[in-house]
C-alpha cells in the first residue's frame, strides 16, 4: 500500500473515532491540540514537569492511536499533535499529564514501544524550551521597535532582550523569552512563516541554544582591562588589574577559544624571580588542544591583592595575553596568518 493510501485511511479512521467518542480536536497554527483542560477536568493545570516528548511518530498514525495509548498509562490533561501544512503529523508530539507519576509512567511504558513491526517510538521528558533566537536583524533596530513587532504577532511573549551579533558585524540578534513552551512554539512558527514582518529577509528564527546563550551572558559583562602583561619580560613591573577574577577571566577565553573550534586551555606557571619589595616574576605556559604550539611569556605580579594566589594572578595575566592575540586574529586577517591558531 502506498504512502497516500495510508494517509487517507489514517485520516478516514481519526474521523470516525472523533464521531463515535464525541472527543473535539482543535487545530491551531501547525499544531492539533486534546484537552488542556480535558472533559470532565476539575481545578487548575498541572505543576510544571509533566509533560513528555514522543518522536520518531510514523506519519500515517494520529490521535485515534494515540490519544488511547498514552491514557491507557495515566490520565492526560493535553496531548499535542505537531502537523505539516498539508495535514501530516510532522513526527512528534506531547503529552501532558495530570501528574508527575504519571508521566514518569509513561516514559518507562512507551518509551521504545513498537506501534508496528520495527518502529519504535522515542518517549523521554519535554525539554520545555522557551526561549528563541532572532538572528540577522538590523543594527538600527531598537529594543521598543523589536517588542512591538513581537507583541503584534505572537502572544505570551515574557522579555525581549536586544544583543550585537558576536557572528556578523553590523548586525543584532534578540533573545525572545516566552511564559510557556507552547507559546514559544507558537511564536516560533509564526516568525518562521513571516520574518518580513521583523524587517528583512533573510532572519533566522530558532530555539536558543544553551551554549550562545552563555556566550551572550559573557559578552553582556563588563569589557576586559587591555591591561595585558605576557608575551615578554617586563623591564618595569606593573600589577595585574585587580578588578579582574580568574573565573570571569577563564570564561571569556574559553568562549573565545570556542568561537575558534579550540578546547580548553591548559596552564602552567612558575615564580622565577622574587624582588624585595615583594613582587613576583612568574613563567607560565598555556597549551590550547587544537593549537599546534603552547603561548608562553612573562609576568610580574604583586601580594597586595586579595583574594587571588600569586599563581591565580598569573593565570589572569596569562589568559589576558591569549585573549589579545585572540582577538588581534578575529580583526586582523594579516595578522591572523601569523597565528598559532587554526582559521576559525
Amino acid at each position: 500500500m502506498c504512502m497516500d493510501q495510508q494517509n487517507y485511511r489514517g485520516k478516514m479512521s481519526l474521523l470516525a473515532w472523533e464521531r463515535e467518542t464525541g472527543i473535539k480536536l482543535v487545530q491551531i497554527n501547525g499544531q492539533r491540540r486534546y484537552g488542556g483542560p480535558p472533559p470532565g477536568w476539575v481545578g487548575g493545570p498541572p505543576p510544571a514537569g509533566t509533560e513528555v516528548y514522543i518522536a520518531r511518530l510514523p506519519q500515517d498514525i494520529y490521535e485515534n492511536t494515540l490519544i488511547p495509548l498514552f491514557q491507557s498509562v495515566g490520565k492526560l490533561y493535553e496531548f499535542r499533535l505537531m502537523l505539516t501544512f498539508s495535514g501530516l503529523n510532522r513526527g512528534f508530539a506531547y503529552a501532558r499529564y495530570a501528574s508527575l507519576q504519571d508521566a514518569r509512567r509513561a516514559i518507562a511504558t512507551l518509551h521504545r514501544f513498537q506501534l508496528r513491526q520495527g518502529c519504535a517510538i522515542v518517549v523521554c521528558w519535554s525539554t520545555q524550551k522557551r526561549e528563541l533566537i532572532v538572528s540577522g536583524l538590523d543594527a538600527s533596530v531598537s529594543q521598543q521597535e523589536l517588542e512591538a513587532r513581537v507583541q503584534m504577532f505572537t502572544e505570551g511573549i515574557h522579555s525581549v532582550t536586544l544583543h550585537d551579533s558576536p557572528c556578523q558585524s553590523q548586525a543584532k540578534l534578540a533573545v525572545l523569552k516566552y511564559r510557556s513552551h507552547e507559546a514559544a512554539a507558537l511564536a516560533r512558527k509564526a516568525l518562521m512563516e513571516g520574518t518580513p514582518k521583523l524587517g528583512k529577509a533573510g532572519i533566522r528564527v530558532d530555539w536558543l541554544d544553551p551554549q550562545l546563550k552563555k556566550k551572550l551572558q559573557i559578552c553582556e559583562e563588563e569589557p576586559l582591562s587591555s591591561q595585558v602583561q605576557g608575551g615578554e619580560s617586563l623591564a618595569v613591573p606593573r600589577p595585574v588589574a585587580p578588578s579582574l577574577s580568574l573565573q570571569n577571566v577563564l570564561e571569556y577565553l574559553n568562549m573565545l577559544c570556542w568561537k575558534h573550534c579550540l578546547r580548553t586551555p591548559v596552564f602552567m606557571t612558575k615564580c622565577v624571580e622574587v624582588k624585595a619589595n615583594g613582587w613576583q616574576k612568574f613563567w607560565y605556559q598555556v597549551v590550547i588542544p587544537g593549537c599546534p604550539v603552547p603561548i608562553s611569556g612573562f609576568t610580574w605580579v604583586s601580594s597586595d591583592m586579595q583574594g587571588q594566589s600569586e599563581h591565580e594572578k598569573a593565570k589572569v595575566a596569562a589568559a589576558l595575553h591569549i585573549l589579545q592575540v585572540l582577538s588581534e586574529s578575529l580583526v586582523s586577517p594579516c595578522r591572523a596568518n601569523s597565528l598559532p591558531f587554526p582559521k576559525s
